[in-house]
């Protein structure tokens, strides 16, 4: 069969399998839509917390960005995998034994103030929409290649789909989703490292044969990452291994981003709330333990794949005539996320270190004198001529390697799975958001339960409807959207969540101060370096890495404000003490 007809059953039997446990676990109570009723067992909802936390930028992009940063790609992997323990560590047992439903919910009881609980809803909404928006764009650019569709019709497409099951099921129809999404994405992504690694170094474990040396061809008998060190300086890129040097991140920015992804990862609301859908304490640190496993099985192999990606590219299309380029060019070409222009005008592909062209080049439907694609964008006046998108890196590397069809239909099913299932967590935490925190504990209190689900599920249907416009206009590929919504967890959420479980003095005052100045701070910087042209001029630090400093001014706001204001009432006090006491930690503590 061919590639097309495999993803199309491949990906088909997957979304009705998705829609047919959402269907079967529908619910009609606000407990099963929020938070799946409080009873998944520990072991599922670690399944279920690694496909949500587990997104588009893990499966799609992660690996992409490794293959071309090397070594200080890896600070996605520290930052995002550092983050996952410092908050099962530090944060989720104390949240579960709260007991509330979203994490404005319980900022808005911990600090005894509705006007607290409308800004953590508004946080919740803005970090939750810019994640969003990056699996939306996930979904497309996996639809664009193997279902020949543009990415904006796979984008309305995957829209379709996750508001389907995530309004279906709710929290508990997307628990027992995400399980399943869960298989499908981390079977698709370590079947082809397996297939690669022996493939390239005769060794099927990725871990290992990413230090090992390779089986054929012109570099045979070298270690794969001096030969990658090799080619980096041949053709002008950094050493792959290299640190801080020339051409990479400063260790300033490297430590930001991580910090911002490690933090803002522990302040990701809608990872929180899987915290909540388990029956105890107990079950809450079980579950984490579980999680923490299932990631590792993906975030150990990643950095392989990135390594065997970059050497397979490589040698695929360095100095090659484009006369003689296999038909995956081609079909990535179409996509508008593989482009090359031909500046010397001799008809072989140069690939070079520096940018292809003054912007994102988009494919413009025509050809040049030697076939190439032509873009709307300007050709910068270097050697480079060849414009690759990073996250076509892990899908694009099997049909690279020449993987049977049905491996690579299956790595598109766990990009889709790896997207969807976090889109619909995130979906889910802007409806009980809005229906719950805002307009059931602010606007009307005396709402009954259908009413509530309704709201819930027309929120989800507006989420669905922005997430999908900025997955159509993006402000970055999709690992760099996603880092966004990192910052803006990173400056708001976890300080005053910490805060929060371990100082008891800390006030509503403070926290409403340092919500808004640390969010404030970091969306102003992300809006003048990502849409207005001003360069970073906080030490030069990156948008993706300013989430770092709103999480210290934050901290000192809320810190300082709370000093200088009345202490919290002695009811909030006590509730703070007593979800620090292991005592009656093994049961289910309902508010």
């Amino acid at each position: 069969m061919s590639l097309q007809i495999w993803t199309y059953l491949i990906v088909g039997l997957t979304f009705a399998l998705y829609i047919g446990i959402a269907w079967t676990s529908r619910v009609k109570d606000t407990k099963g839509f929020y938070v799946a009723g409080g009873g998944v067992p520990p072991l599922a909802n670690g399944m279920a917390t690694a496909a949500d936390w587990m997104s588009a930028a893990s499966f799609i992009s992660m690996a992409g960005m490794i293959s071309f940063m090397g070594y200080a790609g890896c600070m996605y992997l520290m930052g995002w995998t550092g983050g996952y323990v410092l908050l099962a560590l530090l944060l989720a047992p104390y949240l579960r034994k709260f007991g509330k439903f979203t994490v404005p919910d319980f900022v808005g009881d911990r600090y005894y103030s509705s006007a607290a609980r409308l800004v953590a809803l508004i946080c919740a909404i803005f970090i939750s929409l810019t994640y969003v928006a990056g699996q939306m764009r996930g979904v497309g650019i996996v639809f664009s290649r193997f279902l020949e569709v543009d990415v904006n019709t796979g984008v309305m497409i995957g829209m379709v789909l996750v508001f389907l099951y995530a309004a279906i099921g709710g929290m508990k129809g997307i628990t027992w989703t995400q399980v399943a999404q869960y298989c499908v994405l981390i079977t698709a992504f370590i079947i082809p490292a397996i297939a690669i690694s022996l493939k390239l170094t005769g060794n099927p474990i990725p871990q290992i044969g990413f230090g090992g040396t390779i089986l054929g061809g012109p570099d045979s008998g070298k270690f794969l990452l001096e030969t990658l060190n090799q080619i980096g300086r041949d053709l002008g890129f950094a050493e792959y291994t290299s640190a801080f040097g020339a051409g990479t991140k400063p260790m300033i920015d490297v430590f930001a981003i991580t910090m911002c992804l490690m933090v803002g990862t522990a302040g990701l609301p809608h990872v929180i709330i899987r915290f909540y859908t388990v029956p105890s304490v107990r079950a809450a640190r079980l579950s984490a333990f579980y999680a923490i496993f299932f990631i590792a099985i993906l975030y150990t192999t990643a950095p392989a794949l990135g390594a065997f990606s970059r050497y397979t590219l490589t040698n695929a299309l360095s100095e090659t005539p484009y006369s003689s380029v296999p038909a995956w060019f081609g079909n990535w070409e179409k996509t508008g996320l593989l482009a090359w222009v031909d500046k010397n005008n001799d008809g072989i592909i140069t690939y070079r270190g520096g940018a292809a062209f003054a912007g994102k080049p988009a494919y413009s439907g025509e050809t040049g004198a030697h076939g190439q694609r032509l873009v709307t964008n300007t050709p910068l006046d270097n050697a480079n001529e060849l414009y690759i998108d990073n996250d076509i890196m892990v899908l694009a590397t099997p049909e690279i390697s020449q993987l049977p069809p049905w491996v690579i239909a299956l790595v598109a099913a766990g990009g889709l799975a790896a997207a969807l299932s976090t889109a619909a967590g995130l979906l889910l935490v802007i409806a009980s958001s809005i229906s719950h925190d805002l307009y059931y504990r602010i606007i009307n209190r005396d709402a009954s339960e259908k009413i509530r689900l309704l709201v819930g599920r027309v929120m989800i249907g507006v989420g669905v409807v922005i997430a999908g416009y900025f997955g159509i206009n993006p402000p970055g590929f999709v690992a760099q959207v996603v880092a966004l919504a990192f910052g803006l967890a990173s400056s708001s959420f976890f300080p005053i969540i910490v805060l929060g479980i371990f100082w008891k003095r800390a006030t509503k005052e403070g926290a409403i101060s340092g919500m808004i100045s640390g969010i404030g701070f970091t969306m102003l910087y992300i809006v003048q370096t990502k849409f207005m042209g001003v360069s970073p001029w906080f030490f030069g630090i990156s948008p993706e890495g300013i989430g770092t400093v709103g999480m210290v001014i934050n901290f000192a706001v809320t810190f300082g404000v709370s000093l200088i204001t009345k202490a919290p009432p002695a009811a909030v006090q006590e509730m703070v003490e007593s979800v620090r006491i292991p005592r009656g930690a093994g049961a289910a503590i309902d508010h």
